[in-house]
C-alpha cells in the first residue's frame, strides 16, 4: 500500500485528522513480554488559541484510535483514562506505542504512550469490549432533550452559534470566534437565561451540540486490504457492520474535550486566569453499536456537506451536557454526559484540571 501523505495543516475531516502511519514494531523483549505496535500521526493537531499549545483532545482521541488498530474486529472502545504529562508541539508528529496488556474473549486492554522527541507527553489505558447484545437491566437519567425542552424544542442544531475555538468572554469580545475548529462541528446552546440568578457553581450547565465533519474514510486513501468503497451502498453496509465504530468513539471523545474546561471559570464567576490545563480525562461509553454511529443514512440529504465517501450524508447531532461539581486547591473537575439524538445516555466523562486564577483584574490568558 502506498505511503499516506503528510498533512501540512490540520484537515477539517475527522478521519483525516486521525490518520496514522504504521511504524516497524520493536522485536520481542524477554524483559517486556507484552506485544508492542507503533504508529505515527500524519496530521498536525489544531491550536485553539493564538499560542503554540495543541488541543489536548487530539492526542487523547488519537491514542485510542491507534489502540483500535491493534484489536480484532468486533472490539470497540468502551473506556479510556488518559494522563496529560507535557504540552504537545504543533510541528512534531506524535509517535504512539501500543502495548497489548490483555486479549480476552469479551474484553481486551491496551496501554498507549504518545511521544514527541522521544519524550512521553501523554499516557493512557484503553479497554475494548464486544457488544453482548443483552440488556437484562437498564436505567439512566431523564434525557437531556426532555429536561431542556424549552431551550431545544423547535430549533435545529444549525440555529445555535458555532462554538468559538476558545470559549472565553474576552476571546469572543475581541472578535476571535470565527476560526474553524476541525474534526467536529460544535454548536453552543445559549444558556444565559437558564444559568441566570447567581446559583452555586455546581448548578451551572452548558449544552453543546456536535456532529462529525467529513466522511468516515481518509481522503485519497488507497486501501490495499480489498475494502474499497463500492458506492454509497457499500459504505452503508460497512458502517452498519460496525467497521467505523472505533472512529466514531474517538470522535465523541474528541468532542467532549472541546471547550470543556472553559465552562469552569464561568461557573465560578471568573473572567481571568493565568493557566488552565487537563491533568486526566476519563470517558466511559455506556452504549455501543448503533448508538455510537454518527452518519444518518435515513436523513434528508439536502444541504449536506460535500460529496463522496459519505460526506454528502446527513450527520447525526449529539448533545454534551457539562457541569463542574467541585473546585479548589488550584484544581477543578469537569463532568459531562453525552446524549444521542433520541435521548440515550451514550457516555460519561470526568476531567481533572489545573486552574490558576489571575492575581489582578487586568491579567489575561
Amino acid at each position: 500500500m502506498p505511503d499516506k501523505p503528510y498533512y501540512t495543516s490540520s484537515p477539517s475531516a475527522f478521519a483525516d485528522l486521525m490518520s496514522l502511519r504504521r511504524l516497524p514494531s520493536p522485536p520481542p523483549n524477554p524483559l517486556s513480554p507484552e506485544q508492542t505496535e507503533r504508529f505515527e500521526s500524519l496530521a498536525p493537531p489544531y491550536p485553539p488559541g493564538e499560542g503554540t499549545r495543541a488541543f489536548g483532545g487530539h492526542v487523547y482521541a488519537q491514542s485510542a484510535y491507534a489502540a483500535s488498530k491493534t484489536v480484532t474486529p468486533g472490539f470497540v472502545i468502551h473506556n479510556i483514562t488518559g494522563t496529560f504529562i507535557l504540552g504537545a508541539l504543533l510541528d512534531t508528529p506524535y509517535e504512539y506505542t501500543v502495548r497489548h496488556l490483555r486479549d480476552g474473549k469479551m474484553y481486551c486492554t491496551r496501554a498507549v504512550d504518545a511521544r514527541q522527541h522521544n519524550q512521553i507527553i501523554f499516557s493512557s489505558l484503553c479497554s475494548f469490549k464486544r457488544d453482548e447484545n443483552q440488556n437484562p437491566f437498564s436505567h439512566q437519567p431523564r434525557p437531556v432533550q426532555e429536561r431542556y425542552a424549552a431551550l431545544l424544542d423547535g430549533k435545529k442544531p444549525e440555529d445555535f452559534m458555532v462554538s468559538p475555538s476558545v470559549d472565553a468572554d474576552w476571546w469572543i469580545e475581541e472578535g476571535l470566534e470565527g476560526r474553524e475548529f476541525p474534526g467536529v462541528d460544535v454548536r453552543k446552546v445559549d444558556m444565559r437565561g437558564w444559568n441566570r440568578g447567581g446559583g452555586r457553581p455546581e448548578g451551572f450547565r452548558q449544552l453543546a451540540m456536535y456532529s462529525l465533519k467529513g466522511g468516515v474514510e481518509e481522503e485519497g486513501r488507497d486501501d490495499g486490504e480489498g475494502k474499497r468503497v463500492n458506492g454509497e451502498r457499500g459504505l452503508r453496509e460497512r458502517d452498519e457492520q460496525g467497521e467505523f465504530d472505533n472512529l466514531y468513539a474517538c470522535a465523541h471523545m474528541y468532542a467532549c474535550d472541546r471547550n470543556s474546561l472553559l465552562l469552569i471559570p464561568r461557573a465560578l464567576g471568573q473572567r481571568n486566569w493565568t493557566s488552565m490545563a487537563s491533568l486526566t480525562l476519563t470517558v466511559v461509553f455506556h452504549r455501543l453499536g448503533e448508538a455510537l454511529r454518527m452518519l444518518d443514512w435515513e436523513g434528508d440529504r439536502d444541504g449536506a456537506e460535500g460529496k463522496g465517501k459519505g460526506k454528502g450524508l446527513k450527520k447525526k447531532w449529539f448533545v454534551q451536557e457539562g457541569w463542574t461539581p467541585r473546585s479548589g486547591e488550584n484544581r477543578a473537575v469537569h463532568e459531562s454526559w453525552l446524549w444521542t439524538p433520541d435521548g440515550q445516555l451514550l457516555a460519561t466523562s470526568i476531567q481533572d484540571s489545573q486552574l490558576r486564577l489571575s492575581r489582578w483584574s487586568g491579567e489575561k490568558l
